[in-house]
């Protein structure tokens, strides 16, 4: 499994409508076969970061997305919406999906 951890800083013009500016491309995104999950999360402590956690099945579907017609399309509109280059964790991990976390429960 691929997980990726992207902090996308947000211009703050475009904060509160971040998630409509991308909507279609999560949607997209999310539909592709290979993704297991596709979220983004805003910052407690930061109005204007964003907090992308995708997962996908393998190195394959991973390609597939890099290489889809919306990934390309919101490469072209994500420097006019971004306030600097995004920052990213990319991690391979054994398996193809998520775990249940045990402590506690």
């Amino acid at each position: 499994m691929i997980l990726n951890v992207v902090k996308q800083p947000v211009r703050a013009k475009y904060a509160d409508e971040f998630p409509s500016l991308v909507a279609d491309f999560v949607a997209a995104t999310r539909a592709e076969p290979g993704c297991l999950s596709y979220d983004w999360c805003r910052s407690v402590d930061d109005p204007n970061l964003y907090v992308l956690v995708e997962t996908f099945i393998d190195d394959a579907a991973g390609k597939v997305h890099v290489e889809s017609a919306h990934f390309k399309t919101a490469m072209e509109q994500m420097p006019r919406w971004l306030s600097a280059a995004p920052e990213i964790i990319h991690v391979e991990i054994p398996g193809d999906t998520w775990s249940a976390v045990s402590e506690g429960a």
